[in-house]
């Protein structure tokens, strides 16, 4: 038996495409994994967003299936993800009061906006959004998230009061009450973590998680720690979710928007890095546009049964790749387990400790703290460093959603910034060669009498134009007796707007006026050469003008028809 499907279509069941039953043991395997990985995971998120532990099997459940029907990646595995989680957690806090009914309709209804717009945007191929967060500003994201973690189970780990509000707040109550911790709850969620990390070192498909809430659960019931003050769940009630449409008002649905288009921008950028990280094993390259399409279905599966967004995950999705998992099969395999286990087993969780899922929220804090890169950009680029102490401040000191829009701003007007940096630069020709290149003190180069060569290092926009019309006039001007003839090199030029067309149209202009004769070299952009016939540009250049090299631009068009013992050497 096997399962087809055209790769280039959009019929679901893509994932599947040539499973055969040979494919089910390794599917089997990385199924039960998963479900061991993923059943202490989605209880500690759910708890995160303040929901009760068994909406996020049920998230868990909807994210799979969804994705296993309209995804593409063989391996994603899609659920309740603690980088999204604080997000909404902080947004719906300032709207509703945490595990109320408005609370979790409001959740709902978030989960479907989000799924619409990630679902959209894989429909019209915006793959290109998952690019707005830099490096940097992503490591400081997640940092920032990952304190908001570790500061809303402090209390859970230490065995205090829940606290509630502003991080900062909260971390002075914290250390205000810090004289009351339980040290069973200490031990406890230390425990946990402890074995966890030891785990990861060891293997990452050991069920770490798993084992060190089992030893947990039966910790509090031999040594009846219930009696000395150690929390636990309790018996969570078993059953189905009933889909229904979460009713909320219009306002509260306007609230909605800022938060759902943020997260949904996250959702997309690590959707993106991790289908692109765990490839297709034919070779094929990874679609992320249809990966959008099935995790923008989970979420909207999700806030149909009463839970909210989910996202992909990296860590849960390298454990289906590497325990031989061949397809979705594998999660719809553990969402099976994980279904089951909601669906009838919430009497087997009644003595699990709030500090045990605590513990396992801890370890994923410090994963989100990447110290590696943190080190990386440090040495390599300050500038950028503080990018990620500046996002990393904001979403620590500001609420949550502000903290990152704050940081989506930073990475674009990095972006921005970086664009106008790029300088009109002379080229100069290496000698014995028709190879035109940036003069250095090491290999100055050869420059014609009478010809300048210059060449912009970036797109032509309007953040830059003025910057490309000044730099090319000051080298124009500062050579204005000399100059017969300017061509310019635009092999990087490959977009040009109606702002940068008005730019280079002055520059021509004032070539013009002193006598030169202007041309353009190697651009070979199909978008920026339309640009050149749209706003006028070929034409009032010519035709004639325009040239596949440097080269051929000076051999049609050097005014003396000057022989090379007229170059001289660059300064």
């Amino acid at each position: 038996m096997a399962v087809t499907a055209n790769r280039n279509s959009w019929l679901p069941l893509r994932a599947l495409s040539g499973w055969t039953t040979k494919d089910l043991n390794g599917d089997l395997a990385a199924g039960v994994t998963l479900a061991a990985i993923a059943i202490p995971e989605q209880m500690a998120t759910a708890r995160l967003g303040g929901f009760a532990p068994e909406i996020g099997f049920f998230a868990f459940v909807a994210g799979s299936l969804a994705f296993a029907l309209l995804g593409a990646n063989r391996h994603l595995s899609v659920g309740a993800d603690s980088t999204i989680t604080p997000l909404f957690a902080g947004g719906l806090a300032l709207i509703a009061t945490a595990g109320s009914p408005h609370y979790v309709a409001l959740a709902g209804m978030l989960a479907l906006m989000v799924g619409f717009l990630v679902a959209l945007s894989g429909l019209l191929r915006l793959g290109w959004i998952a690019d707005l967060l830099s490096v940097p500003v992503t490591t400081g994201f997640l940092a920032g998230i990952s304190v908001h973690i570790i500061v809303s189970q402090m209390p859970s780990m230490l065995g205090l009061p829940a606290e509630s509000g502003e991080t900062l707040r909260r971390i002075g109550e914290i250390a205000a009450n810090i004289h009351l911790t339980n040290p069973w709850s200490l031990a406890i969620g230390l425990g946990v973590f402890l074995i966890v990390f030891i785990a990861e070192h060891i293997s990452a498909r050991i069920p770490a998680a798993l084992i060190g809430m089992v030893l947990a659960t039966l910790a509090v019931m031999l040594f009846d720690l219930k009696s000395h003050g150690v929390e636990v769940l309790g018996a969570l009630p078993n059953g189905l979710p009933q889909p229904a449409m979460p009713l909320v008002g219009f306002k509260d649905m306007q609230a909605l928007v800022p938060l759902a288009l943020l997260i949904a921008i996250v959702v997309m950028v690590q959707t993106a890095a991790t289908c692109r990280s765990f490839v297709p094993q034919d070779g094929s390259q990874p679609d992320v546009d249809r990966d959008f399409i099935g995790v923008g279905a989970g979420s909207i599966l999700s806030g149909l049964f009463g839970a909210f967004a989910v996202n992909s995950s990296p860590p849960r999705t390298a454990i289906v790749a590497h325990s031989g998992g061949r397809s979705q099969v594998s999660g719809l395999i553990a969402a099976a387990i994980v279904l089951a286990l909601g669906a009838f087993g919430g009497g087997l969780l009644a003595n699990v400790p709030q500090a045990a899922l605590a513990g396992v929220l801890m370890f994923v804090a410090q994963h989100l703290l990447r110290w590696k890169v943190f080190a990386s950009v440090y040495r390599q680029a300050p500038v950028e460093f503080a990018l990620i102490l500046v996002t990393m401040a904001a979403i620590v000191a500001l609420p949550i959603e502000t903290g990152v829009a704050i940081g989506i701003g930073l990475s674009l007007l990095h972006g921005i910034w970086s664009f106008t940096r790029a300088q009109v630069i002379e080229l100069a020709q290496v000698p014995g060669t028709s190879v035109w290149w940036p003069s250095t003190d090491h290999n100055p180069g050869k420059r014609l009498s009478g010809v300048l060569v210059a060449a912009f290092q970036a797109p032509l926009s309007f953040v830059n134009a003025d910057h490309f019309k000044r730099g090319l006039l000051n080298l124009i001007d500062a050579r204005s007796e000399d100059v017969k003839l300017v061509v310019l090199e635009a092999s990087n030029i490959v977009e040009i707007d109606y702002t940068a067309a008005q730019a280079l149209t002055e520059a021509i202009l004032h070539c013009r006026d002193h006598g030169a004769v202007f041309a353009i070299a190697r651009m070979e952009s199909l978008r920026a050469q339309a640009a050149l016939q749209r706003f006028g540009i070929a034409d009032l250049v010519g035709p004639q003008r325009i040239f596949h090299s440097v080269d051929a631009a000076i051999k049609s068009l050097d005014p003396g028809k000057r022989q090379p013992k007229e170059q001289d050497e660059m300064p």
